[in-house]
């Protein structure tokens, strides 16, 4: 593992200030945070292995668990849920054959439903790797959803 880290550690070594910058480049290339690189990070720069789960749990950008290519994080807020984003995230669920939190067998998505997006008067919204699809219905949902499947089925064949 440490092997797979060194470029992002290079010139990062014994310097603790740096946790999050490390952090966020492993996310970054790797897609999530292993038990593993963690172990490393907390050797390489000198922050207790204690401090770094901390660091990883408490900031919602960072994962312990890799996430798909195709990250789609639906509002459960008050204004999406009034306009329907309930029936939205089964769809997606049942579509995708997984459960909110989850990812693909083939990590080709991630469904997240979140508390509020802070996007309102977008209700009901789904964002897809930081794309907002606003006043989102299960027509269109599904035509997203598919339209991905497409994209990565004529990248493989490719």
């Amino acid at each position: 593992m440490l092997a797979t880290l060194a470029p992002i550690l290079e010139g990062r070594r014994s310097q603790p200030h740096l946790l999050i910058e490390v952090l966020h480049d492993i996310q970054k290339d790797f897609g999530g945070i292993s038990p593993e690189a963690i172990k490393v990070v907390s050797t390489e720069l000198g922050v207790p292995l204690m401090e770094v789960y901390r660091v990883v749990k408490f900031y919602k950008a960072f994962t312990l668990v890799p996430k798909g290519k195709n990250v789609l994080t639906l509002c459960m807020g008050t204004a999406c849920h009034v306009r329907g984003s309930n029936p939205l995230l089964e769809l997606a669920l049942e579509m995708l054959n997984i459960r909110a939190g989850e990812t693909t067998p083939d990590n080709l998505f991630t469904v997240e439903a979140v508390n509020c997006v802070g996007a309102c008067a977008l209700a009901p919204v789904v964002i897809h790797n930081g794309v907002y699809h606003p006043h989102m219905t299960p027509a269109k949902l599904q035509e997203l959803i598919r339209g991905l499947q497409k994209e990565s089925q004529e990248a493989k064949d490719a």
